[in-house]
């Protein structure tokens, strides 16, 4: 992987003019030399592999939920987390190696490795990470809940007036769902959907002595764990196989049942649509959506007591190999924890945090909400999700735009967004009100297909002009941009919404993510432009204060790692310091690795991948990585530069990964107010001090708790209850 990037001249323009002349007072441009070239190419190990550290990541997850420091509820939480976390990246990554593999396409990945010997240690970290799972869940979670009245209990510890409301409850409500199927000549092996749990049960006809295999699928429209009833603040739960594992003759009556064994299959159900042949994407989508309900299987869970017999049965009739199949103690699938962690046991959970307004936005002296558009004309609105507010900032832009008479157009993307959306329903008013409203809406949003379907149908039914974005690109940028006419003295004016994470009322909530609302005219400018290149044949690639994926992000970035470098050699302040879900990109970091060899100081924030070597003599010692997971998934995305003493900061949508800055629209804004800008150096200097807890990655891909006196997350919440305080 070569760090000398060399673009076609309409691109380098593209990605200069995302970067302005006068912000960086370097004499002569940076560009590096073979020799300086060479310096970092020579370390062919250079880089780590990123679906390992993927697992290191989870394995962090893990980490939490052992955290004894944490409440019992959150660690409980932080196992079904991490359960759903494997889930998905089977069903994606393993599922693409598996893909490669299989087409005859495997190549040498940038760590080095084949995909065969990654699929390997996959299989082997996996079993070691889900075997560690399962003992914390029996040996630590289960016995610290019984201490506070919870007790997560199996079919044989019930009393036998618990087994007697389990008969009823089964008889009245489970029976009635279930539907056995039965295995022989006539009734072949039936479809196991992904990730369902089932009971694999083995039964004999007394008349013929001969035996028979049987499915039943344990219906997800109940609870995972069957609550007991509760006395206090105590409860008793059971999972629900186990309820329908006892009452199996009440199914095969008149057959004589000798095992039942719960599994369950994680299958491919990654997406391909050749978008270039398919005359109506929404109808190739919508086709490939019910293909992915059966994709091939690519690992099978079973209980550790299953017997040889009945684990070879579905081994043979799921076409899964032994490296696929992975024994655990029961009970399996435990996001069915989430339920446990819901519990009305405050005590047991994070105190409770409110959002609060942010100042800018906060009612003062009135009942009515302020007015965004006045107070954003002000000043600059830098808001921190989830500490501000989102419904009393984003939320309240779009709706007090849509009722707006002044306000002409809405323009706005959509990646995800939560079931009862407050924004969709904002935007379908405004059109209603005879606005214009354009929505960019990517339906191919990974998991969210569907209900992006049904939002984008829903918003052109009510007059909406909706988009699908740009062929074979994914629309992942996060924009709202408002027009307003306000008469003769101001004429038109843009005000915009630049964000790091999705317009999302519910995960808005839970994810750290910074968001910019401006009336700055190069930015609304910018964005209106981008707008114009999403919904129709504009073609415009120039933008003065945004960078924009897949033009510029990259080139971009990698110009600003090389100045940096310039500012260095000229004795100015440099530094580099980057936040992000992930780091991948082999430019990016090859560009990083030179920033060290040549003396500036790195640091990396990142929540995910890292795929960059730390601490490497004569590589990477100038270079730090932490890790912070909480709480609040750690969502923004930062790049923050020293530019010798004049501080340049972009925050936007774009992680340093391939299909980040090559296949989708991503964008970073420069944020244009001084004032924000140290906001941002604030966060980042309090997410590295040395007393921060967090992990540290090692030159050999480990990560290292730094167990510090102040947590991020918490710091934040308390300066955020602080200013409600004095408010």
């Amino acid at each position: 992987m070569s760090l000398e990037i060399v673009p076609d001249p309409a691109a380098k323009a593209a990605a200069n003019a995302g970067v302005p002349d006068e912000s960086y007072d370097v004499d002569v441009p940076y560009t590096p030399d073979p020799e300086q070239v060479a310096a970092v190419e020579k370390y062919e190990d250079r880089f780590l592999d990123r679906e390992l550290s993927w697992m290191r990541f989870n394995q962090r997850v893990l980490e939490l939920a052992e955290d004894e420091r944490l409440p019992l509820l959150e660690r409980t939480r932080f196992l079904a987390i991490f359960t759903s976390n494997l889930d998905e990246f089977f069903m994606v990554r393993v599922a693409g190696l598996k893909r490669r593999i299989a087409a005859g396409l495997a190549v040498r990945a940038a760590s080095g490795l084949m995909p065969r010997e990654v699929l390997e240690q996959i299989w082997t970290t996996t079993r070691e990470l889900t075997r560690r799972q399962a003992e914390l869940f029996r040996d630590q979670i289960v016995p610290a809940l019984r201490e506070h009245d919870i007790e997560l209990v199996r079919w044989d510890d019930l009393s036998p007036e618990e087994q007697k409301y389990c008969k009823k409850l089964f008889k009245s409500r489970i029976f009635p769902v279930l539907t056995p199927l039965a295995v022989d000549p006539a009734h072949p092996f039936p479809y196991i959907s992904g990730l369902s749990l089932n009971l694999a049960v083995l039964i004999r006809n007394p008349q013929t002595g001969k035996d028979h295999f049987a499915r039943v699928k344990v219906p997800p429209i109940f609870d995972r764990f069957v609550p007991l009833g509760s006395s206090g603040t105590g409860a008793r739960f059971v999972p629900l196989e186990d309820v329908i594992g006892a009452h199996l003759k009440r199914l095969f009556p008149g057959m004589e049942v000798l095992e039942a064994h719960t599994f369950r299959v994680t299958r491919n159900e990654d997406l391909e649509v050749e978008e270039d042949d398919a005359e109506n994407i929404l109808a190739a989508l919508e086709k490939e959506l019910l293909r992915r309900r059966f994709g091939p299987p690519v690992r099978l869970e079973v209980e550790e007591s299953i017997s040889d017999s009945v684990l070879d049965l579905l081994k043979e009739e799921l076409d899964v190999t032994a490296d696929e199949v992975f024994r655990l103690p029961g009970p399996l699938d435990l996001r069915g924890l989430h339920g446990i962690a819901d519990l009305s046991h405050e005590v047991l959970k994070y105190p409770a945090f409110v959002p609060t307004t942010h100042p800018r936005l906060a009612e003062v002296e009135s009942a009515a909400p302020v007015d965004v558009f006045k107070a954003a004309r002000r000043h600059d609105i830098l808001l921190h999700h989830p500490y501000d507010s989102f419904a009393t900032s984003v939320q309240r832009f779009i709706e007090q735009a849509a009722a707006d008479p002044h306000v002409l157009a809405i323009k706005q993307t959509l990646y995800r967004t939560s079931g009862d959306s407050p924004i969709i329903d904002a935007l379908i008013d405004a059109a209603e009100a005879g606005k214009q409203v354009l929505v960019i809406v990517e339906i191919k949003a990974r998991f969210d297909e569907q209900a992006n379907i049904r939002w984008a149908r829903k918003l052109e039914q009510a007059g909406c002009h909706v988009v699908y974005g740009l062929v074979g690109l994914k629309t992942h940028c996060k924009l709202a941009m408002v027009v307003r006419d306000e008469g003769e003295q101001w004429g038109i004016r843009r005000y915009t919404h630049i964000g790091t994470g999705n317009y999302n009322s519910k995960t808005a909530r839970l994810y750290e993510d910074l968001g910019l609302i401006t009336t700055d005219e190069q930015v609304g400018e910018d964005v209106a432009h981008l707008f114009n290149n999403l919904s129709g044949w504009s073609r415009n690639a120039s933008y003065q204060q945004l960078l924009v994926a897949p033009d510029s992000v990259r080139l971009g970035l990698v110009d600003q790692i090389h100045r940096e470098i310039a500012h260095h050699q000229a004795g100015r302040p440099a530094a580099i310091r980057l936040k992000a879900n992930s780091v991948v990109d082999e430019a990016v970091i090859d560009a990083l690795y030179l920033a060290s060899q040549e003396g500036v100081p790195v640091q990396l924030l990142v929540r995910g991948i890292c795929a960059l070597r730390p601490g490497v003599p004569g590589l990477s010692e100038n270079i730090t990585v932490r890790s912070v997971l909480g709480r609040f998934l750690e969502h923004s995305r930062v790049f923050s530069f020293e530019n010798g003493g004049e501080p340049v900061t972009w925050i936007g949508s774009a992680d340093m990964m391939h299909r980040n800055l090559d296949r989708r629209v991503e964008v970073l804004v420069r944020l244009p107010d001084p004032e924000s800008v140290e906001e941002v150096r604030g966060l980042l200097d309090l997410a590295f001090a040395p007393t921060t807890d967090a992990w540290e990655l090692e030159s050999d891909g480990s990560w290292t708790r730094n167990v510090g006196d102040v947590h991020l997350q918490e710091t934040l919440i308390e300066r955020q209850r602080r200013r409600r305080t004095s408010s």
